[in-house]
């Protein structure tokens, strides 16, 4: 039985404030005063009778409670949602679902299932995201995003979370073509003095870009840009003798068209897991499994990464 002290409002302040990770940053979101919200925190610690957040950090994290709290109260706010949206939309039946996107999956895999989606669910809208790693993750686990397509992450992250494997991708070391790079035999070997560049931190194939580099002496202190950004990447590398470490998908149609080449890595980047990440708990819903389907058909018809166009 649910305590029938807790508000709506308890439960919206929550899962800001678990988001942002700043009472003051949930309070502007929710058009409220910092102390009102802190107040509303704090009522629903009271009810609940334990600690949701650790505020002896700067920046609110939650407790092993407040995370099982986020899980199912998010899920618990996003089928109130859903449940609001299907009777004030009758009799359409307009229903929705967000999808967070990372970047490798952005420029080809997810277009195509989205395409394909449409037609199999005319009246579903599909709103599609897209952001770091760990922000899309605990917009996953508040329920804010029904699935996220792209890399698995950690242990951490992926607490909570299942994962739903469709393909395996290398990532890529890219350069513009003409770089005096693409006939060196060991190309990591020769990278001293040419800019680097590479995924910020909380892309989740920082740690395998920064090891590889490690293992070949070169220091991830020498990089001179981080970003995963396509629009970005492209045209420094296109523009200069840089060097871009990014996901394959991310630059699929930039190497079949030749503006972009890739230098021969051998296996030393082998391929990661890309697929679907969903909450463990979860009833999948008609439209969450249409777009699943509609993911493997595209992955299904979509040449096997890494391979040349014949």
């Amino acid at each position: 039985m649910v305590d029938h002290r807790i508000r709506i409002r308890h439960l919206r302040c929550f899962l800001e404030t678990a988001r942002l990770g700043s009472l003051s940053a949930a309070a502007g979101v929710l058009n409220v005063s910092q102390p009102a919200a802190s107040k509303t925190i704090r009522e629903l610690e009271d009810i609940l009778g334990k600690p949701l957040f650790d505020r002896t950090h700067r920046r609110l994290a939650l407790t092993s409670v407040g995370r099982v709290f986020q899980q199912h109260a998010g899920a618990a706010m996003a089928e109130l949602s859903r449940a609001q949206s299907l009777v004030m939309d009758t009799p359409s039946q307009i229903t929705r679902l967000s999808v967070g996107v990372l970047p490798t999956a952005a420029t080809s895999l997810m277009p195509r299932a989205a395409l394909a989606f449409r037609d199999s669910h005319p009246n579903c809208l599909l709103r599609v995201s897209t952001g770091p790693n760990w922000l899309l993750m605990s917009q996953l686990r508040e329920s804010s995003l029904d699935l996220v397509v792209g890399r698995m992450g950690n242990a951490e992250v992926m607490q909570h979370l299942s994962f739903h494997h469709l393909y395996s991708e290398d990532i890529a070391a890219v350069v513009r073509p003409g770089h005096s790079l693409i006939d060196t035999d060991q190309p990591m070997g020769a990278l001293e003095g040419y800019p680097l560049l590479l995924p910020p931190p909380g892309a989740v194939i920082a740690p395998l870009v920064r090891a590889l580099l490690s293992r070949h002496g070169v220091t991830s202190q020498s990089a001179a840009f981080e970003s995963v950004s396509l629009a970005f990447g492209r045209r420094v590398v296109q523009s200069s003798d840089a060097v871009w470490f990014i996901s394959r998908g991310v630059v699929e149609d930039e190497l079949d068209a030749g503006t972009l080449r890739a230098l021969p890595l051998g296996n030393d980047l082998r391929g990661g897991p890309i697929g679907i990440s969903m909450r463990s708990d979860g009833v999948l819903t008609d439209e969450q499994t249409g777009l699943i389907r509609a993911l493997e058909n595209a992955r299904t018809d979509l040449r096997p990464l890494g391979q040349s166009k014949s």
